[in-house]
């Protein structure tokens, strides 16, 4: 018994051992890449405007790209049409207060009839929320922060487009720029904004780019 006990064990290290040999000089068969898809957020300021945003927006849903849009209060009386639009094509809608005002240098009560304004009037076309504001020039302050329950963006890539009508040179900015993650900084207000913007879209989509609105990017 004990003979055949013996015998059975050193089968089975044989095995073991040959099983060892064999798969040590199998190739190994490598994993497949995942691919990393690069993100990136665009984002429009001081709209709607009554052409150049109804031009952009044709754009950018004959590319398939949805963006995000920090509208002006005070715009959007007679722009109701194009807002909707937006909210109905996808695309992200915040706050860019209702005057285009540095909100830091009113006192608080102006300040907040400002986002309040805005936020009533966009709610008022699309029936939800708006729970992102733009503070115009990016002034903002820890008053703010405490007093307005929403959540401030700002951006990564600003290609000056609005001090310039030179959409080449806006294109060349913005691509020399971007990397994966950013908010780039655009103004739907301008004819040129507009040509370089759509520009851009097309070079980064080339490049592997994927749009997602910024409470996409910032979820991720």
């Amino acid at each position: 018994m004990e003979k055949k006990r013996f015998v059975l064990v050193v089968l089975v290290g044989l095995c073991l051992f040959v099983f060892i040999l064999l798969y040590e000089n199998q190739p190994v068969t490598p994993v497949s890449n995942v691919t990393y898809v690069k993100r990136v957020a665009i984002t429009f300021d001081d709209g709607p405007h009554l052409e150049r945003t109804k031009v952009l927006l044709d754009g950018l849903k004959e590319r398939g790209v949805r963006a995000t849009f920090f509208l002006v209060g005070n715009r959007i009386e007679g722009n109701e049409d194009l807002v909707l639009r937006m909210y109905e094509d996808g695309h992200m809608i915040g706050n860019h207060s209702y005057t285009h005002a540095d909100l830091t240098k009113l006192n608080k009560a102006a300040a907040l009839w400002e986002i309040n304004e805005t936020n009533r009037r966009i709610e008022d076309i699309t029936g939800e929320k708006v729970e992102y504001i733009r503070p115009p020039c990016g002034f903002w302050n820890d008053e703010m922060e405490k007093e307005v329950e929403m959540t401030p963006v700002f951006w990564s890539v600003d290609p000056m487009d609005w001090c310039t009508v030179n959409a080449g040179v806006v294109v060349e900015r913005v691509i020399s720029d971007v990397e994966d993650g950013d908010i780039i900084l655009f103004h739907d207000i301008y004819e040129s904004s507009v040509v370089a913007a759509l520009e851009v879209i097309d070079q980064l989509l080339d490049q592997g780019y994927v749009f997602v609105t910024v409470e996409e990017l910032m979820n991720e």
